[in-house]
């Protein structure tokens, strides 16, 4: 829960796996293994989910372009926000939210 907690915190800001662990006060190996069996997924996949999911809710209700809300969450490409952000929308920000908007 404290990891959880602690990215949830700081999902924007560039983090070490070493570093989430100390603020759980866990091993590195132990915070892997129990962070993936509370939520399926790393530390980093995580923190990644985090920031799409934010950037998606920005350019929705703050009408922020796809680039402004990658580097408001944390991106410094704004490319490999795109990649990401469709491999977990299944579309490009701007396909994904014209069809939210439609739908």
């Amino acid at each position: 829960n404290r990891a959880i907690a602690w990215i949830r915190q700081n999902y924007a800001k560039p983090f070490s796996v070493d570093r989430v662990a100390q603020e759980a006060r866990m091993s590195t190996s132990s915070l892997h293994e129990h962070f993936k069996e509370v939520t399926a997924m790393s530390p980093l996949q995580y923190q990644k989910q985090l920031r799409l999911q934010e950037a998606r809710r920005l350019i929705l209700s703050e009408a922020l372009d796809a680039a402004s809300a990658a580097h408001r969450v944390g991106y410094d490409s704004p490319s490999q926000f795109s990649r990401e952000y469709s491999r977990l929308f299944g579309a490009p920000p701007i396909r994904d939210i014209e069809r939210l908007r439609t739908a």
